[in-house]
């Protein structure tokens, strides 16, 4: 699981290089004429403003629980991730499009190549910084699971995003250097706006990959199986429980679990002795898993577990 410290790092380190990024494609843009490098800086400070979200999401996901919200605030990294998503989607394959579609149907020979390829150097060089800090954050938390496998399970989108969006800004500026060398070299103008709708499209598939995840965790996904392996576990020793029959969890924010734990109580225990077994199992979980904020308890027999979680797997 991703630190809070070690995501504010990921994300410091990527706003910093996408706002250079941005101001030195935009002033290269505007000297040379080149659609796909105004495409570039368009992309570059989309992700600034994606990393301001980020942070915003990240300072209210600390917020302490309150009356209004007694599981916490987690899930506002969760909805600002989603709307990150939109704005890849929206502000920066919508606009690359578009400006490859007039490139393409009005094509105008770029000029002053040579600052043109200097910044996209420089900028290959601070996406690459900032895609390494975040790749090493990734790294470092996803065990081992593959790539792909821990993107679909992590529960700190803060992380992943940045990775997803420094892997596309480096795809992007690859597909910028090769169609504004082809424009140059073929003299046809054309493949500038042609690379420009390829950033597009790398764009919108990040997008689309952003959204679904960050859905799921808005929505509500389980925590990792570990947490639930460890209730069972703790709760299967106590000497007031007959059986654990199971629990469901849901991760509330990156940091923040809620559990449900089903067991049936030994037939002769008092209210007294249930309530502090109640609180041995609660206090055991939590020295390992402090991201418990709600562990909730509930007499149940195996039967009547078996049938319900049988009749959520029924399709409907």
């Amino acid at each position: 699981m991703a630190t809070p410290s070690g995501s504010r790092l990921v994300v410091y380190a990527a706003l910093v290089g996408n706002l250079c990024i941005a101001v030195a494609k935009f002033v290269a843009a505007g000297i040379s004429g080149s659609s796909a490098m105004l495409s570039e800086g368009v992309h570059s400070l989309v992700d600034t403003i994606n990393e301001l979200l980020l942070l915003y999401g990240l300072h209210r996901a600390d917020k302490a629980p309150d009356s209004a919200h007694p599981f916490g605030y987690g899930r506002e990294l969760y909805f600002w991730s989603f709307i990150v998503a939109l704005l890849v989607f929206a502000a920066g394959a919508g606009v690359s499009a578009y400006e490859g579609f007039q490139h393409i149907r009005r094509p105008e020979p770029a000029t002053n190549h040579a600052l043109s390829y200097a910044v996209l150097g420089i900028s290959f060089v601070f996406e690459g910084a900032s895609w390494w800090v975040a790749l090493r954050e990734f790294r470092a938390t996803k065990g081992n699971m593959g790539y792909f496998e821990a993107f679909r399970h992590s529960k700190d989108p803060s992380t992943f995003t940045v990775l997803l969006e420094d892997s596309a800004a480096l795809l992007g500026l690859a597909f910028a250097a090769i169609g504004l060398a082809a424009a140059q070299l073929l003299d046809m103008p054309v493949l500038d706006g042609v690379a420009s709708l390829c950033i597009a499209g790398v764009l919108a598939v990040t997008a689309f990959l952003l959204a679904r995840e960050t859905k799921g965790l808005l929505v509500g996904e389980p925590a990792h199986p570990d947490v639930a392996r460890h209730i069972l576990a703790v709760a299967n020793t106590d000497p007031d429980l007959r059986t654990a029959n199971g629990v469901t969890t849901m991760q509330m924010g990156p940091e923040q679990v809620v559990a449900m734990l089903s067991a049936e109580f030994e037939d002769d225990r008092t209210t007294p002795q249930i309530e502090a077994c109640i609180t041995r199992i609660e206090t055991a979980v939590k020295r390992d898993y402090p991201e418990l904020v709600a562990l909730f308890i509930k007499p149940q027999t195996p039967e009547v577990f078996r049938s319900r979680r049988a009749a959520l797997a029924e399709p409907r």
